[in-house]
C-alpha cells in the first residue's frame, strides 16, 4: 500500500470516527451548556438595564416626593445590594450563589414596586414627562427580565436533562464528569415575578362621586 493510500485511509477513518461520535451525542452536553450560558448573559443584561434606570427614577420621584425618604432609601440600598451580587456562568451550578443572586433581585423588585405606588399620591409626578418616559422604559425592562429568565430556565433545564438521560448520561459519567446541573429560577412566596407597575390606575371613587373628583373628607 502506498503512502498516499495509507494517508487517505487514515483520513477516512478519522472522518468516520468523528461522525460516529457526533451521532451518538458527544457534543450535546457542551452545546447545551454554551446555549444556557448565553441565555444567562441575557438575564444579567436585562437586570443591569433595570439597575441603570433606577437612579434617574429615584431622582425624579425625589423631586416631587422628597418626604417619601424611607422608600427612596430602600430602593437605593436594594439596588446597591443587587448590583453587588454577581453570578458568572461558571457558578450557575452553585445553589448558594444562585439563591443569593435571586434573593437580591427579588428584594429590589419588591421595593421598586412600592416606589411606583407613590406616584398615585402625586398628580404632578404622574404628569412629569421624564417620569412618564422612565415608566415606559421600566415596563419594557420588566418584560425583558421575565422573558430572559424564562429562556434561561428552558435552556438550563434542557442542559440538565442531557446530563441524566441517554445517551448524554454516558458522556456525563466519562468525558464530562465534572459537569453539574445548573440552577433554575423558582417562584418565591411573592411569586418571583416582576412587580406589577400600573401607571394608569387611580384610587376608586366613592359611591355617588363624580368621575375624577376627590374622595369625600371624613366627618
Amino acid at each position: 500500500m502506498s503512502y498516499f493510500s495509507r494517508r487517505l485511509g487514515l483520513s477516512l477513518i478519522a472522518v468516520m470516527a468523528a461522525a460516529s461520535l457526533s451521532g451518538c451525542g458527544v457534543n450535546t452536553i457542551p452545546t447545551k451548556e454554551e446555549f444556557a450560558k448565553k441565555s444567562w448573559a441575557d438575564v444579567q443584561a436585562a437586570y443591569q438595564r433595570r439597575a441603570d434606570l433606577i437612579p434617574n427614577l429615584v431622582s425624579t420621584v425625589k423631586g416631587y416626593a422628597a418626604q417619601e425618604k424611607s422608600v427612596l432609601v430602600e430602593v437605593t440600598e436594594a439596588r446597591a445590594k443587587a448590583t453587588a451580587v454577581h453570578v458568572d456562568a461558571a457558578a450557575l451550578s452553585n445553589p448558594a450563589e444562585f439563591q443569593k443572586f435571586q434573593q437580591a433581585q427579588n428584594n429590589l423588585s419588591g421595593v421598586l414596586g412600592r416606589l411606583m405606588v407613590i406616584q398615585e399620591r402625586y398628580p404632578e409626578l404622574k404628569s412629569d414627562q421624564n417620569f412618564m418616559a422612565l415608566q415606559s422604559q421600566l415596563e419594557g425592562t420588566e418584560n425583558r427580565i421575565n422573558i430572559a429568565r424564562r429562556d434561561y430556565n428552558d435552556a438550563a433545564a434542557s442542559y440538565n436533562l442531557s446530563l441524566h438521560t441517554f445517551p448524554g448520561v454516558l458522556w456525563a459519567k466519562t468525558l464530562y464528569s465534572a459537569e453539574q446541573p445548573m440552577q433554575l429560577f423558582t417562584a418565591t412566596e411573592q411569586a418571583q415575578s416582576a412587580p406589577t407597575v400600573n401607571f394608569d390606575a387611580s384610587p376608586a371613587a366613592a359611591p355617588g362621586s363624580a368621575p375624577g373628583s376627590a374622595p369625600p373628607s371624613k366627618p
